[in-house]
């Protein structure tokens, strides 16, 4: 997993009043949790958002007054109206501790079951995982090229090294389906009904004096 540095200011005031005042000059209000009594911080709006509107998941050193805290974005608030981050939790992740972290599965290559004329659908797309930082990565993959018409692949055939995939063994990860044809609006008329509109088409016999 990436590491990026991220320069933090400690908050000597809490509360709405001092929060408002900070995202007017752009400055987003932080929390850091783990490491004892909770710290409360701010950073700059560009800087985190470049660890937040991203796939990747990364390991985050934060300089708060000289002290350096390894640690990961934990969550994240939103203005309901907009992308603007509202409010950030980070968690301390220590070398020598494992961590318990949600990741994107990207899934790789073309499905046998897809060329075949099947659907792949997805019931996962992001993965809770254990395990040391070293051992984190970015992201998970996993390759689908041999999942064939009618297979499902579930947690228990996911194997990722040196991680502990924090879910049900018989969960559903991606499965491929068959793609449902569409119904034609017309249909083919019956012999007694073409028959029944044949007759009343022909023309009828005048009527003898």
């Amino acid at each position: 997993m990436k590491k990026v540095a991220i320069s933090g200011n400690l908050r000597t005031e809490i509360g709405t009043k001092n929060a408002k005042s900070l995202r007017r000059n752009e400055q987003v209000p932080c929390v850091l949790y783990g490491s004892g009594e909770a710290i409360h911080f701010s950073v700059d709006e560009k800087a985190l958002n470049k660890v937040v509107f991203t796939p990747e998941a990364y390991r985050i050193e934060l300089d708060l007054g000289g002290t350096k805290h390894q640690a990961m974005l934990q969550e994240t608030q939103f203005h309901p109206l907009s992308d603007k981050v509202l409010h950030a939790d980070f968690l301390t992740m220590p070398e020598n501790k494992k961590a318990k972290v949600t990741l994107n599965l990207q899934l790789v290559g073309q499905a046998k079951g897809v060329r075949a004329g099947g659907k792949l659908s997805v019931s996962l797309r992001k993965l809770r995982v254990e395990g040391l930082p070293a051992d984190l990565p970015e992201h998970l993959e996993y390759d689908v090229t041999e999942v064939d018409f009618g297979q499902s692949i579930r947690i228990k055939d996911l194997q990722f090294p040196k991680l502990q995939v924090l879910h049900g063994p018989d969960e559903v990860v991606v499965k491929i389906t068959a793609v449902k044809k569409e119904a034609t609006s017309a249909t083919a008329e019956s012999p007694a009904s073409a028959g029944a509109e044949a007759a009343e088409e022909a023309p009828k016999e005048e009527a003898k004096d």
